[in-house]
């Protein structure tokens, strides 16, 4: 069986602990590979190699560390095909689906090759009689990354780009369940350039993570994953006197008014809500019409789009619309969270429970499932399913709908389906959502923007990525300056009083 140990100092190594996580096949039910689970030494070595490298590293010019970020670059373009059958194989979603995640984790390396500009400081002349100021923005040192299953490229670049384009040291603990796709991109990083030990992939579990925590050189931790643990790692941190971004759960509304193009909110709300499994922290689980003439023309929309949706293995070919959830506990909680939608009077439109498909019976598959006349106290609005299941909550008018978002305890991404742009327009000043989409179902920003969220879905308070992200990852030093008459004058033997 294939064993997945570290990256340390530019090169795969073995773990030492004994102790390892099994990697499944989320299609078949079966295990594919085991990773090595890290002690407290190896994680504590590979901080102390990081920080010796770091210093090296943060002394190399800006356009230097951008031309590594452009072959960089180019090697992710190079092995994308590569890269999607690793994010595939382990996480279940499909190769164009996978794709995806690698090309939006590219497009914040692409941003980081205009480093320079990105890092430039102030400067002020003649402040005051003879003194000027300026300030410089230098590299915190080592920092450290924890991502999640559901974007095995995505998030990991996410993180490592900005931090080690600013002159950090970043230690990577992937998710153990996908591990494969941070080995690679750690391998072509160092092929592309990127000095040994500046990247250190340590794959591990809860024991890896709070080594990071505790540790004194680890000056930052950047965090993608569920809102429980984004608390605890953000409290943690903080406490350890680390900077702290830490990103967590979502429940996502899209509003769809009267007006809206009712086949563009339906085609939007099946991409959103069942691409990936639903395993998305931007996905669309709740649509909320505006109107019971609204909320029935939707379903209407919605069901035959639904049963035409191809559930089943990435291997079936690129028109498979998702696949597999990651594991079986996360299966079994979503058909949980469906029964009790069922027990607490939802509508259940269309029923994923009992999904089968011949040759993957033992695969972590779940149909896709629409509830209509959803309210607010069932336990399937309530919380994160991450799953495929949408959920539509009726709501009689605008001012309801909108209150329905700003009372839910996330704020991670919202939609408004319209024709009226006064509509849209008061929609995105007043919802206390971090990101908004009018007419786009996944507000996502492009690379050159930053990503967050509000309330239980962020802690800290700078996002992740664009101008954001090199805040975050560097700090920000400010010198006065007076250099006093002397050579050029000459000497002055005068009292001379205070100016």
């Amino acid at each position: 069986m294939q064993e997945i140990g570290h990256w340390i100092n530019g090169q795969r190594v073995a773990g030492t602990s004994g102790n390892y996580g099994a990697i499944m096949n989320p299609a078949t039910g079966e295990q594919q590979a085991q990773v090595a689970l890290a002690t407290v030494a190896e994680v504590e070595d590979a901080i102390a190699k990081a920080a010796e490298a770091q210093v090296k590293w943060a002394a190399v010019n800006p356009q230097r560390r951008a031309r590594v970020f452009m072959k960089f670059g180019a090697l992710i373009n190079e092995h994308m095909e590569e890269l999607a059958e690793l994010v595939s194989r382990e996480h279940g979603k499909t190769i164009p689906d996978a794709k995806g995640d690698v090309q939006r984790g590219l497009e914040v390396v692409e941003v980081c090759m205009g480093l320079p500009s990105a890092l430039k400081g102030e400067f002020t002349d003649n402040g005051g009689p003879g003194i000027d100021l300026y300030s410089m923005r230098q590299a915190l040192g080592v920092v450290a990354g924890i991502t999640p299953f559901n974007f095995p490229a995505m998030i990991p670049l996410w993180k490592m780009a900005p931090a080690i384009a600013c002159g950090n040291a970043m230690i990577l603990k992937p998710s153990e369940r996908c591990p494969s796709t941070a080995m690679r991109l750690a391998e072509l990083f160092s092929e592309a350039g990127l000095p040994d030990g500046v990247l250190q992939v340590v794959n591990g579990d809860k024991l890896t993570v709070d080594t990071l925590l505790d540790n004194e050189t680890i000056q930052a931790v950047g965090f993608v994953g569920s809102t429980p643990i984004a608390q605890y790692i953000y409290g943690r941190a903080a406490t350890n006197g680390k900077r702290a971004q830490c990103f967590g759960g979502a429940k996502n509304h899209m509003i769809i008014m009267p007006d809206a193009d009712m086949d563009k909110a339906a085609d939007a709300l099946i991409g959103a809500g069942y691409g990936a499994a639903g395993e998305r922290c931007m996905a669309i689980s709740v649509a909320v019409p505006v109107g019971q003439e609204t909320a029935d023309k939707l379903i209407e929309k919605l069901v035959p789009r639904i049963e035409k949706l191809k559930v089943g293995p990435y291997t079936a070919g690129d028109d498979v619309d998702y696949g597999p959830v990651i594991t079986e506990a996360s299966k079994n909680r979503i058909l949980g969270l469906i029964n009790s939608g069922v027990d607490q009077g939802a509508t259940l439109v269309t029923d994923g429970r009992d999904f089968t498909l011949q040759g993957y019976e033992n695969g972590y598959f779940v149909g896709p499932t629409l509830f209509d006349n959803v309210t607010p106290d069932m336990d399937i609005y309530k919380e994160e399913i991450f799953g495929p299941v949408l959920t539509q909550v009726r709501m009689d008018n605008y001012e309801d709908a909108l209150q329905l978002v700003m009372d839910n305890e996330y704020g991670n991404g919202t939609a408004i389906y319209t024709g009226d742009g006064d509509v849209a327009r008061d929609f995105a000043s007043r919802v206390n959502v971090g990101m908004v989409g009018i007419n786009f179902p996944i507000p996502v920003p492009l690379s050159y923007y930053s990503f967050g969220g509000w309330k239980k879905s962020a802690f800290g308070d700078l996002n992740q990525y664009g101008p954001d992200a090199f805040k975050f990852y560097t700090k920000t030093k400010t010198v006065t300056a007076r250099w006093f008459s002397g050579i050029k004058d000459g000497a002055a033997l005068n009292f001379k009083a205070m100016d």
